[in-house]
């Protein structure tokens, strides 16, 4: 009889025997979202039988299945998210199981169970209760923290460096070095200075850098003794402009030659504003056009007919679909970001200045990760040696 029932044993299905190491616990580093599940990998296991994990609020039920699939497949090494990358995710599956109670809720209690489907039959564990609850802390981005903390740190010791040396070094800016050429030229034919702020209001990124340039801009002009003329598509606008240019009519020590009506409203009409500033351009004829800020489809006709003036034209804009036409146009042009540097580039101003620098840094340090981590992982693959991956593991982000 023992005989017998061994033989049967070795000759019953596989897909009918229960995995070993069941164990539903709450998902570390969420907000009480979820819960995880994970077992071991049976010996032998097909993509014909599945897994099913059910959730209930009590141990008798009502049972409700919240995850499904093939037994080929749930592998925690295919969530490192969660486990990690160690080799002691070979061999395990899991599961997320969502939570009963709502975002904001008190945790509530559940009851979880595992099940193994196939064509012969199926088997079910017994439930594991589990409550998910907030978590604090989130060890999955640590990466992140540490990466934020060392930049914030490089920054303020940046920062301090530039209160003590104002004159460290950054990348050159062909456009912004030819600003004082510009405003010099402006001043030598006794002709006007043209400055645009662009056509956002004011709570755009692009026209903040903008005023922040012109009151540099502005500080130059008093110097010398230039006129500048700067038409406004928006009110608030105006009103920045003017107040940043007596600021730099009073930094430059010529406060009495600051004129308020130097920038003025004109219009909130597209066109509208592109035909009146044209008209200026034409009848002024000014040495040097600025076109600093966001611009749409007037762009090409701003610079064609500055073009046709004779004017030295500087644009910068992070608008993607108009900084074709304005490299076309324009002398020199200020490319995406270099808008927001030009600030910390002319004033020198220390915070300005350390945070630009920074910023420089560490775009260097993650290309130079980038660049090691693709060298890396192509050794992985060309040498078969997976450690060599912890690299991309280092500096994944999970969400």
């Amino acid at each position: 009889m023992r005989a017998l029932a061994l033989l049967l044993l070795l000759q019953a299905p596989l897909w009918a025997q229960l995995p070993e190491g069941f164990e539903v616990y709450d998902t570390p580093g969420d907000e009480g979202s979820s819960a995880l599940a994970v077992w071991k990998a049976l010996p032998k296991e097909t993509a014909d039988a599945s897994y099913v994990v059910w959730r209930a609020p009590a141990k008798d039920g009502p049972w409700e299945e919240v995850a499904r699939f093939p037994q080929t497949a749930g592998w925690k090494s295919d969530a490192p998210q969660h486990f990690g990358t160690g080799s002691g995710n070979k061999g395990w599956h899991w599961a997320s199981i969502p939570a009963l109670a709502e975002p904001g809720k008190p945790p509530v209690a559940m009851w979880v169970k595992l099940g193994v489907e196939g064509a012969g039959g199926a088997a079910e564990s017994a439930p594991a209760e589990v409550t998910p609850v907030p978590n604090w802390w989130a060890w999955n981005k640590l990466n992140v923290f540490l990466f934020v903390v060392a930049f914030t740190c490089v920054t303020f010791w940046l920062i301090s460096r530039a209160r003590r040396d104002p004159n460290l070094f950054i990348r050159r800016i062909p456009g912004l070095d030819a600003m004082e050429e510009a405003i010099g030229r402006a001043t030598e034919m006794g002709k006007p200075i043209l400055y645009l702020n662009g056509l956002n209001a004011m709570d755009s990124i692009s026209t903040i850098a903008s005023t922040c340039i012109l009151g540099q801009v502005a500080k130059r002009v008093a110097a010398y003794d230039t006129t500048i003329s700067v038409p406004c598509f928006d009110p608030v606008v105006m009103g920045v402009s003017q107040e940043v240019m007596r600021e730099g009519f009073i930094a430059a020590g010529r406060p009495d030659s600051y004129r308020s009506d130097a920038a003025f409203f004109v219009t909130s009409d597209q066109f509208g504003y592109v035909a009146a500033v044209d008209g200026i351009m034409i009848r002024e004829k000014p040495a040097a056009c600025f076109y600093l800020g966001y611009y749409y489809a007037e762009s090409l006709l701003l610079a064609e007919t500055g073009a046709t003036t004779g004017a030295i034209q500087i644009a910068g804009t992070d608008s993607v679909t108009q900084l074709p036409f304005f490299i076309a146009t324009c002398d020199y042009t200020l490319i995406g970001e270099e808008l927001y540097a030009a600030s910390a580039y002319l004033s020198r101003e220390p915070i300005q200045l350390g945070s630009l620098i920074a910023q420089d840094w560490g775009k260097l340090f993650l290309l130079a990760m980038i660049l090691l981590g693709t060298v890396v992982g192509s050794a992985a693959v060309v040498f078969r040696a997976p450690a060599l991956l912890f690299l991309k593991d280092l500096f994944a982000t999970y969400s």
